[in-house]
């Protein structure tokens, strides 16, 4: 049954590369104070905003990505009707903390009512504690949960989101009985709580959690172990938090060929695996499920991007448009309070690049989310994207 595991790692080697991602460790957090609701302001006049990006970086990437946030923003700027917006931006160094809070401080002194980023969590934090106490709300683009609260909201997808979405797909199909399998490390650890946390308050039962060390040898040593708890657990499902350019590849390959049947546990994914073509390939994933952005509005998005600019947007970029539109469509509707907590906190929510969302009183989003399958090698839509709030799905 295992001897196939030589020739899995041979053939997985080449394509397992772990990368960084943008998760920071939570220790000694201080969030601003719940005091911040906003300022007023006069949505006949231009709305004054900042832009926290990463760039002045050593990184290049972090650059790159700080284009993209100014390039989307300007773009969102472009397309307000009713309302318009004057924008500033000012340079984060990449994550440094320090220089956000330097940013955040000079940004409000300069007159803004807003802020629109930074990108990292730790840095989003400082940007927060800066300016508490002057009434200045901050739209991150993080998707740290740690961060949000008080004046800070985070505009990034959160793994709360999309377990929650999975799980009430997979009831509403039987499926009730689950399994969490996560690596060892934050973003697993993370994603670990938010799978139970969405199993728990949808009524399902979380029937184990299995984790493994973050390394090819790692997984392969831990595979035997896995395998027999979900067959003993009768889980439904093995809700995975692997990535799909990291852990992914092996624990799709490595799992079934120790013996899972995945017609009886099938795959669950909190990452999308429709970002690399494959994914699709891995036969494991087949009959899976995972969630991911309306197809259709992101794809229009990022066609005027690349219209506009003469390149792909990062994936990342579309946040920054996010915040502009939401701030714009309630300065549009003659809302003095357009800034503030209870305007941003709408019920209804908003439009956005990859489809409908809103901001939550403490901090969090949700967005709107698709739910696909793998079938023949191909991703494969069972259900739409709500476009709105209220409806299955949301």
């Amino acid at each position: 049954m295992f001897a196939c595991f030589t020739n899995a790692r041979k053939s997985l080697a080449r394509f397992f590369a772990f990368t960084a991602l943008v998760w920071l460790a939570a220790c000694d957090v201080t969030l601003a104070p719940d005091a911040n609701v906003g300022q007023q302001i006069n949505p006949n006049a231009p709305i004054e905003v900042a832009l926290l990006v990463p760039g002045g970086s050593n990184q290049s990437t972090d650059n790159q990505l700080a284009q993209n946030f100014e390039n989307a923003a300007r773009m969102a700027i472009a397309d307000l009707e009713g309302a318009s917006v004057n924008l500033k931006v000012y340079n984060t160094a990449g994550g440094n903390p320090e220089q956000a809070a330097i940013a955040a401080t000079q940004a409000v002194d300069d007159g803004a009512k807003i802020i629109i980023g930074p990108l990292y969590g730790e840095a989003a934090n400082a940007a927060g504690v800066a300016i508490a106490g002057r009434d200045v709300n901050v739209l991150a683009f993080s998707n740290n949960r740690a961060f949000a609260g008080g004046n800070v909201f985070i505009l990034g997808s959160t793994f709360d989101n999309t377990a929650d979405r999975l799980v009430q797909f997979g009831l509403r199909q039987g499926v009730s009985r689950y399994m969490v399998v996560h690596g060892d490390d934050l973003p697993g650890r993370v994603g670990r709580d938010a799978i139970t946390s969405a199993v728990q308050a949808n009524g399902a039962q979380l029937v184990g959690v299995e984790s493994y060390p973050l390394s090819q040898q790692g997984i392969f040593t831990s595979t035997r172990r896995i395998v027999s708890n979900v067959r003993n657990s009768g889980a439904q499902a093995v809700f995975t938090t692997a990535g799909g350019n990291a852990d992914l590849p092996i624990i799709a390959t490595a799992l079934p060929d120790a013996g899972m049947d995945i017609s009886r546990s099938r795959f669950i994914g909190l990452q999308r695996w429709d970002t690399l073509p494959q994914l699709a390939a891995l036969p494991g994933l087949e009959g899976g499920l995972f969630a991911l952005p309306d197809p259709g509005t992101a794809a229009l998005f990022s066609n005027r991007y690349s219209a506009t600019y003469g390149e792909i947007p990062h994936p990342l970029a579309g946040l920054a448009y996010d915040g502009i539109a939401a701030i714009g469509a309630l300065a549009a509707a003659g809302n003095t309070e357009a800034v503030t907590r209870d305007a941003l906190t709408q019920p209804q929510g908003f439009r956005g690049t990859s489809g409908v969302f809103r901001l939550l009183p403490n901090g969090l989003n949700q967005r709107a989310l698709a739910v696909a399958t793998i079938t023949n090698n191909q991703v494969v839509i069972l259900e739409q994207a709500p476009r709105s709030f209220g409806g299955p799905g949301l």
